[in-house]
């Protein structure tokens, strides 16, 4: 069975950084594209960003966070993590680590929510103005 935990996020001011957390087990981490969401208050979950598990496939961001927030895997460990800088309040969100067993390659289909497969229990962002 598939377990994905986060951790990480909290509180911050606008302009401060966080970072997120994903320890999975009960996969082969190699064969699943990885990606974190959000979901505001009122809002649909969307998607944040997605990363292959191949050095060639791609990574893929939102347009709001392009520049702002860095996703990364470690093969080894099988975790994902998010680098969050430059926070704004429109970040204030429940993020939350996804999977979906593709090969290891990502594409666009993934950064919608429906599309994945296996989901954490979120973790609370939140961004003061």
């Amino acid at each position: 069975q598939v377990r994905l935990v986060e951790s990480g996020g909290g509180s911050v001011q606008a302009g401060g950084s966080l970072s997120l957390s994903c320890a999975t087990s009960g996969l082969v981490y190699s064969r699943y594209c990885m990606g974190w969401f959000r979901r505001a208050p009122g809002k649909e979950r969307e998607g944040v960003a997605i990363e292959s598990a191949d050095t060639d496939g791609p990574t893929i961001y939102a347009d709001s966070v392009k520049g702002r927030f860095t996703i990364s895997r470690d093969n080894a460990r099988n975790t994902l993590s998010l680098q969050m800088n430059d926070l704004k309040p429109e970040d204030t969100a429940i993020y939350y680590c996804a999977a979906r067993q593709t090969g290891g390659h990502c594409s666009t289909s993934e950064m919608r929510a429906p599309s994945m497969q296996d989901w954490g229990q979120g973790a609370q962002v939140i961004v003061s103005s």
